[in-house]
């Protein structure tokens, strides 16, 4: 597809959302459903860089957001499991070379690249995942959410979702990043490349990140530095009944050169001292 016809379609989808009377016209239905197989090949991605920069692609929000205006409840059945629901699952595994280890779940809309593993887990819609990616054990990558190649999201990891409003950013997981057990990342966090978040790391647009590792602390919310070793922590907070200690999230160092991007959670955070 080239620019001038993604720019049609863009135009398209922009002014049927605007008008919600026209969703389930016949021509408007078509672009949703052109938009959303653009997104399942990964021809078109919700988020991308741009000039350094990660920029939202709102009309393929406003896309998703269309199709679950336009389409019925359907029942879908794979093997002995049923599922009821609007958007239908992502097909052709074999043909792409990814591995998807029963009973993972991807639907029709998000992108996984060759070479990706998924184990039990579900990616939504609009999601992208990069080559060399494993999505472990009950991991999910919500809607929209970009994560990058060679990344390993651990067991139980929630990457949040966000649809609306169309131009809010979602979660961006750049590449070579470890994300440790149970962590949770939403609101639109970056994780910038190569970065380590140890077990139960929680991030979200307003929990602060605090860089201990010089003089004085650097706070930083809604990004991770590149490189950066981040642990759970908490900092204290007085309120009228009394000090109370609030969570954050603490760099405690940087993946020295060593440490490359083949090397094990464990070995990255056993570089700094901390049980594993």
């Amino acid at each position: 597809m080239t620019a001038t016809d993604t720019d049609a379609l863009a135009a398209a989808i922009d002014a049927a959302f605007a008008d919600p009377a026209r969703a389930t016209e016949p021509a408007v239905v078509a672009a949703v459903e052109e938009a959303l197989d653009l997104l399942d090949r990964g021809e078109a991605r919700v988020a991308e860089r741009s000039g350094g920069e990660w920029v939202v692609n709102e009309w393929l929000k406003r896309a998703i957001l269309l199709s679950f205006r336009q389409r019925r409840m359907a029942t879908v059945e794979v093997g002995p499991f049923e599922y009821h629901d609007k958007i239908p699952l992502k097909h052709g595994f074999e043909e792409a070379g990814v591995r998807v280890v029963p009973p993972a779940v991807v639907r029709h809309g998000a992108f996984v690249e060759r070479g990706a593993v998924l184990m039990p887990s579900y990616v939504n819609i609009g999601a992208w995942v990069g080559a060399g990616t494993m999505v472990d054990t009950w991991a999910t990558v919500g809607s929209c959410a970009q994560i990058g190649r060679n990344v390993h999201l651990a067991g139980g990891v929630g990457i949040g979702g966000v649809l609306e409003p169309p131009g809010a950013r979602p979660v961006i997981v750049e590449d070579d990043v470890f994300i440790g057990s149970r962590c949770v990342i939403t609101e639109g966090v970056v994780v910038e490349e190569g970065a380590v978040l140890g077990a139960l790391t929680v991030l979200t647009a307003s929990v602060p990140i605090i860089d201990v590792t010089g003089p004085e602390p650097v706070e930083h919310r809604g990004r991770v530095p590149a490189r950066s070793v981040v642990i759970p922590g908490t900092r204290p907070r007085t309120f009228p009944a009394g000090e109370y200690r609030i969570p954050c999230a603490l760099i405690i160092g940087r993946r020295s050169a060593a440490t490359d991007t083949k090397v094990s959670l464990n070995d990255a955070l056993r570089e700094h001292d901390l049980p594993v």
